[in-house]
């Protein structure tokens, strides 16, 4: 059985067969809610969460934007330090935080909890996965004009991203990358999209796009600056790609993992570049 803790905010950490959710929850018949996920790494026999203040900043955003209520960082921390304690897992284990917006037809309040489970082996795909388009459905400024569609939130509303893994499945590829239908390359289901071109590194706009920011690749990015790396933001289209000096998907819980073809089309791939990333987001 995967190992897994879970910890339901203000009960502490609970045996993980523990009943949590009502009937009507929101979040389980609407998806009504939101969730952030981050790496849990053991370290001298400590488990850690990697950029947690990062990754409790993005939750608390989401929450805003689909209008519930504002997660108290101290609390939601406390629970996460106590479910750490509670995690005997040597290897590399997921953190995911869930808001809901609870009962629909009791003034029951929210619902909000995490769990760390044990995560897929990742090693294969940090070095390198294959990888095809899959039109969004949406022109890249869509959300320019449509806050309403809640761009950049992490939502519970994931079943779109699921049907893409499993269309990945069925082409026999390893990850999909969702266009605009003005054709513009935007983001994974579930990872951030990273260009190296110009000597420069390169990212899908958030801005009019809905691309959820990804914690990884801004890390990876104040790396850059800081390293005296130009750091820009564009939309890219697949047939840019061959010429660039690489390009990744970046997953806060999988990694770096440098995208070594998209449709059928090979791609380069510098694996001393993919080093000083994997290096810069913490996974090395």
């Amino acid at each position: 059985m995967t190992e897994q803790v879970v910890a339901v905010l203000g009960r502490g950490v609970v045996p993980r067969d523990t009943p949590l959710l009502v009937a009507d929850d929101l979040g389980f018949t609407r998806g009504d809610g939101c969730f952030d996920a981050a790496r849990v790494v053991v370290r001298d026999g400590t488990a850690r969460v990697d950029h947690l203040d990062r990754h409790l900043a993005r939750f608390t955003r989401s929450a805003a934007a689909l209008e519930l209520p504002a997660p108290d960082p101290d609390a939601w921390t406390s629970l996460i330090d106590e479910a750490l304690a509670a995690w005997t897992g040597t290897g590399e284990a997921v953190l995911k935080l869930v808001l809901t917006r609870g009962s629909e037809h009791s003034a029951s309040g929210v619902t909000a909890l995490l769990t760390i489970t044990e995560a897929a082996d990742a090693s294969a795909a940090r070095q390198g996965v294959t990888g095809a388009t899959l039109d969004r459905g949406y022109a890249s400024d869509a959300f320019r004009t449509a806050p309403w569609l809640l761009g950049g939130v992490k939502s519970l509303s994931y079943a779109i991203n699921v049907a893409a893994k499993r269309e990945a499945l069925r082409r026999g590829i390893d990850e999909i990358v969702f266009t605009s239908s003005d054709g513009y390359l935007l983001e994974g289901p579930t990872t951030g999209l990273l260009v190296a071109a110009d000597d420069q590194l390169w990212t899908t706009p958030l801005a009019g796009t809905g691309v959820l920011e990804s914690v990884t690749i801004a890390v990876i990015m104040d790396a850059a600056r800081a390293d005296g790396v130009r750091t820009r933001e564009a939309l890219f289209r697949a047939d840019d790609l061959p010429s660039t000096d690489g390009v990744w998907l970046v997953s806060a819980v999988r990694g770096v993992l440098p995208l070594v073809e998209l449709d059928g089309v090979r791609l380069p791939h510098d694996p001393a570049i993919s080093a000083r990333l994997a290096t810069a987001a913490g996974f090395r």
